[in-house]
């Protein structure tokens, strides 16, 4: 079975041609570096909201503790 699925594998790779298997894996290498960079993204944006969340508490126990003057 290993033997079979080699050859159709290398079979495959034969027909299609070196350039068309470097484009795949230079297409499939840009698209790891596009997810890669959209989870830093999406990092620095919970970071962010993070970060307004708790101004945004802490403003509102100032006002809390204002109010009680």
């Amino acid at each position: 079975m290993k033997t079979l699925l080699a050859a159709v594998a290398l079979a495959t790779l034969a027909a299609c041609g070196v350039e068309t298997a470097t484009t795949a894996a230079t297409v499939a290498e840009a698209k790891r570096r596009e997810v890669e960079q959209a989870k830093k993204s999406l990092d620095m944006a919970k970071q962010k909201i993070e970060a307004a969340s708790q101004q945004m508490q802490k403003s509102a126990e100032r006002s809390e503790d204002a109010s009680k003057d």
